[in-house]
């Protein structure tokens, strides 16, 4: 789509969301961070938040008018066209990964899934370059664009109570890492040691929006896992 017509709505009293039609793709994630660059530079608005096809502010409901706040942020929009071809600035980081084992206990599962063997697994989704969209679900959790199509994989039917800290997993068409132990039903593929969150780091994530992320194998364990709980 060329040019996509958001959708402007109030979620409450104090906030409103831009939201943009599917696909997600890196072309209108970047005219979304364009629009929240933008925003934040408002009178009245408290807080910028970009999402995955999406932007939500917060604003002062005594210092600003709601629907001319609406509309002003639908021109915010289309002022940003061209913007989503624009290079976004941002660092390079390589994740090491183990793939497979005990790190990434579904691994065979999505190589079953996908139809290729583990070890292409890992090297394919190691052969991609992935750009952080946005932050979201806990602290330091990157969604990342860009993962090879043959490696979308459904989610898991029945999601673990703990997916260990560092877990790299698939989730349909996203790939991602768990900054921290958490329930997480994505297929879990490998894990990396690097922190992606540290409270008292500066900043506190490794990653940040526009960032391009590579993952680098550091080992590859293709047998099957027997997992004695979910």
């Amino acid at each position: 789509m060329r040019n996509p017509v958001p959708r402007i709505y109030f979620l409450g009293d104090e906030a409103l969301v831009c939201e943009i039609p599917p696909p997600a793709t890196l072309e209108v994630q970047r005219r979304v961070w364009a629009v929240a660059a933008s925003v934040r530079g408002w009178d009245a608005v408290r807080e910028v938040v970009p999402g995955m096809n999406n932007l939500t502010i917060t604003f002062d409901t005594l210092a600003a008018n709601p629907d001319a706040l609406a509309a002003a942020l639908e021109a915010a929009w289309r002022d940003a066209e061209g913007a989503e071809h624009a290079a976004q600035e941002g660092r390079e980081v390589e994740i090491p990964v183990s793939y497979g084992g005990t790190a990434g206990p579904d691994l065979v599962a999505v190589a079953r899934h996908t139809g290729f063997a583990p070890a292409d697994v890992a090297a394919r989704h190691a052969a991609g370059v992935y750009t952080v969209f946005f932050l979201g679900f806990q602290p330091g959790f990157a969604y990342l664009g860009g993962l090879d199509a043959a490696l979308h994989t459904p989610r898991r039917r029945e999601p673990r109570l703990a997916v260990p800290a560092g877990s790299v997993g698939i989730g349909g068409e996203q790939t991602g890492i768990y900054p921290a132990q958490a329930p997480g039903g994505w297929q879990l593929i490998g894990r990396t040691a690097l922190a992606l969150f540290e409270p008292a780091r500066n900043p506190p994530t490794l990653l940040m929006p526009g960032d391009r992320v590579r993952f680098v194998i550091e080992n590859i364990n293709e047998n099957p896992v027997e997992e004695t709980h979910a």
